[in-house]
């Protein structure tokens, strides 16, 4: 199994518990994709468009049971990040967890990537 990254405000993940899928962040919706990282790139991707907030929760999704609709394409310095051309069905969400965040103001993924 390929785990797959993506970080959700709350009331987001909420709705989309609520819909039975995820439709994806005004940002995803913008780029007409929904934005994953790898493991690897969450800590970047964290401090880059999440600095400092909280009530986040990090999914960790099986990328084998989203098909041909994930693409990895590059992106930041030419690394390949996950995208998803389709909504992200519950079904591939193997765990939904809040991301904490810590004193200095970073969030803490100990014990999410497991």
């Amino acid at each position: 199994m390929v785990l797959i990254y993506k970080i959700v405000p709350e009331k987001l993940w909420q709705k989309a518990e609520a819909k039975g899928r995820f439709d994806g962040s005004t940002v995803d919706l913008a780029d007409g994709f929904i934005h994953f990282s790898q493991a690897g790139q969450l800590a970047e991707t964290a401090a880059k468009w999440f600095s400092s907030q909280t009530d986040l929760w990090l999914l960790a999704v099986d990328a084998d049971r989203l098909g041909e609709a994930l693409r990895f394409e590059p992106s930041r310095g030419g690394a390949l990040f996950p995208h998803l051309y389709a909504p992200l069905p519950l079904a591939a969400v193997i765990a939904a967890r809040p991301l904490p965040l810590r004193p200095d103001g970073r969030h803490d993924f100990t014990g999410l990537l497991d």
